[in-house]
């Protein structure tokens, strides 16, 4: 019995990924230098997109636009549209791939529309909030230099928390207060960090050491950041121990590592810094992506005016 509207299930994947899925992936890995996490979406994408197709045993070199939109329409109510929509760039990518290296004459994910989605703005903590965050961790145990100083490069450089786990001793340049951090794609940037932040380095420098006595397997001895046994920190830690902080110093929101990099955007702003320049510091491709800080800022100064105003 057939049905007008039928509920979207979830696809399952694909056994095997055909050859030119697997050449997009490697390209992706060895050419464009996408990080493991990016190229396991991808991945994870292209194996559902690559099942829908063998149901309809379609090859994925034959697929038209009429496919890729069957493709979106299976998850339509079930997704959000933000996941439907990078589902959706992850085929038009591998098409996008596949034509470059004339396999196909035209993208068939080119036509197809994204789905529309409502892009929130950033989550910006107060300026008292981060300095109450910042100085929760202890700074008289080995520990709690490490926690400290995360917190404050994460806030004084701006970065990822992926950026900040990928950091190794030697990215680090005490001389000149820089940073060379790996952001999205190994695009390579230089940060500046604040005096703060280089001072929490030296404290947790100083007693890094210490978690070396032993030798352990996993030690990363090139690594910035380590936990106890000597190992490179993950992002899932470094999340997971932000919130433990925030909890400590009675903050009334969750916060996310991300959120200090918005709040690092935003403040600079806020105190006059140009949008090009917290382009550069953040290693965005495109201002346009910056600017959304600036429909932030301009929030905060609407919320001062209207509690500060006495005709507001």
């Amino acid at each position: 019995m057939s049905r007008s509207n039928p509920k979207a299930e979830p696809l399952p994947k694909a056994a095997e990924l055909p050859k030119e899925m697997t050449a997009f992936l490697r390209h992706l890995e060895v050419e464009r230098r996408y990080s493991p996490r990016t190229i396991g979406e991808y991945e994870g994408d292209l194996r559902q997109y690559q099942a829908y197709l063998e149901e309809r045993r379609i090859e994925p070199l034959r697929a038209d636009t009429l496919t890729v939109r069957g493709f979106l329409a299976r998850m339509h109510g079930e997704l959000a549209p933000a996941s439907v929509a990078r589902k959706l760039a992850a085929v038009r990518s591998f098409y996008r791939f596949v034509q470059k290296q004339g396999w196909i004459a035209a993208n068939p994910g080119t036509l197809v529309a994204t789905p529309k989605q409502r892009r929130p703005l950033p989550k910006v903590v107060p300026i008292d909030e981060v300095t109450a965050l910042l100085e929760t961790p202890r700074a008289d145990t080995v520990l709690g230099c490490r926690d400290r100083a995360i917190l404050e490069l994460l806030y004084g450089g701006g970065l990822r928390c992926s950026e900040l786990c990928g950091l190794d001793l030697s990215s680090l340049d005490r001389s000149t207060g820089m940073v060379r951090v790996f952001g999205k794609g190994r695009k390579e940037r230089l940060v500046p960090v604040g005096r703060k932040a280089l001072d929490a380095l030296d404290r947790w420098l100083s007693q890094r050491p210490r978690l070396f006595g032993k030798a352990r397997r996993g030690q990363d001895p090139h690594a910035l950041f380590v936990n106890y046994r000597g190992a490179r920190l993950s992002t899932r830690w470094v999340a997971r121990a932000l919130d433990r902080y925030a909890r400590i110093c009675a903050l009334q929101r969750k916060i996310h590592p991300h959120a200090l990099r918005h709040s690092f955007a935003t403040h600079l702003l806020d105190n006059g810094a140009d949008l090009r320049g917290i382009q550069e510091l953040l290693g965005h491709a495109s201002v346009s992506t910056t600017q959304r800080y600036t429909h932030v800022s301009v929030e905060h100064l609407m919320s001062v005016y209207d509690k500060a105003h006495p005709r507001a």
